[in-house]
């Protein structure tokens, strides 16, 4: 009952939030239509876009600024503390890990998923429109499925089960199979492999969406550019790497730092399999551990601060990066 009654409320808040919306609209709409022409032409753009400003200082600039004003306060939030809860996280050795294992999966993650998706791209558009579109729904499928859906499914590839019992394991399988001891993969650090494995759910996830990012880009190339350098003498990997890839190059950029962002703010996968233990602790849980475990209000929005801090730049790149798409349109 209890989630019926939620969804009821969200399709509720939906409806209420379009009604107000628009009733908003024609309000100002309405409004500006009795001033002179003159008026209206001045004044009808900031009516459209002040509703909108305003939702946005509501609901991203209030919150960030809300946030970067409680890392600077103690635990309850009762008392300014400076920049007491920075040094306490930077002067941790558990936070410096957690910053070592975003850079991992910040280096690992990306360059894997554009990897790969330009493979499959490459590959994709070369086998036939039947089996093209086989081929790349099959890629794709993994992107319908939810973090936390995901973690669970791959958690059975790597479970662990005690000496004297069946394995069921897929991964302890093939290790038997090669003569090797089942291992609790999730559970023991071995340079940091249990991290890296977590990131393959990632990339697992995501190659799809890299894939027809990528395979749109590709198929947009123009023919001519191609069969120029084939007539030249090219071949297949030179028109691929010389030809396509610079053409691509921005939609290569755009995937990658879309990723990046991504796994910056990873949550799910980590908590859902590991809960931050083993050394495989992230921003994203040590937020929710600070937040809702230690009710370290102070601490928590350091953290986010931190997280906030380090997307910034990667969200300007991007924004950058679609400009520069839609100038070459």
């Amino acid at each position: 009952m209890g989630t019926l009654a939620d969804l009821g409320y969200g399709l509720i808040t939906i409806v209420l939030g379009i009604a107000v919306s628009l009733g908003v609209y024609k309000l100002l709409d309405f409004l500006i239509s009795l001033l002179p022409d003159r008026a209206q032409k001045r004044l009808r753009v900031w009516a459209f876009i002040t509703p909108a400003a305003a939702l946005v200082v509501l609901v991203l600039l209030y919150p960030l600024v809300q946030t970067i004003l409680l890392s600077f306060m103690n635990k309850d939030s009762s008392d300014w503390v400076g920049f007491k809860n920075y040094v306490d996280l930077y002067t941790s050795p558990d936070f410096w890990s957690v910053l070592l294992n975003n850079f991992l999966w910040i280096a690992f993650v990306p360059a894997a998923t554009v990897g790969i998706g330009l493979l499959t791209a490459a590959l994709g558009n070369n086998v036939g429109p039947r089996r093209e579109r086989v081929f790349k729904s099959a890629i794709f499928l993994p992107m319908s499925i939810s973090f936390v859906s995901a973690a669970t499914i791959w958690k059975f590839m790597y479970v662990f089960t005690a000496p004297g019992r069946p394995v069921v394991g897929l991964l302890n399988a093939i290790a038997e199979a090669f003569g090797q001891k089942p291992q609790p993969w999730l559970d023991i650090d071995q340079g940091r492999l249990n991290s890296f494995l977590l990131m393959i759910i990632i990339v697992w996830l995501q190659a799809g969406f890299s894939m027809v990012i990528l395979s749109a880009a590709i198929k947009a190339v123009p023919e001519e550019t191609i069969e120029a350098a084939r007539i030249d003498g090219a071949n297949t990997r030179q028109v691929f790497f010389r030809i396509v890839m610079p053409q691509i190059r921005t939609a290569v950029m755009s995937v990658f730092v879309t990723v990046v962002i991504l796994v910056m703010k990873i949550f799910d996968i980590v908590w859902t399999m590991t809960g931050g233990q083993f050394n495989t602790n992230v921003l994203g849980v040590d937020f929710y551990q600070q937040y809702f475990l230690n009710f370290n209000t102070g601490g928590a929005a350091a953290v986010v601060t931190i997280l906030c801090l380090l997307v910034a730049p990667l969200m300007w790149i991007q924004i950058r990066n679609v400009r520069h798409q839609e100038s070459l349109r």
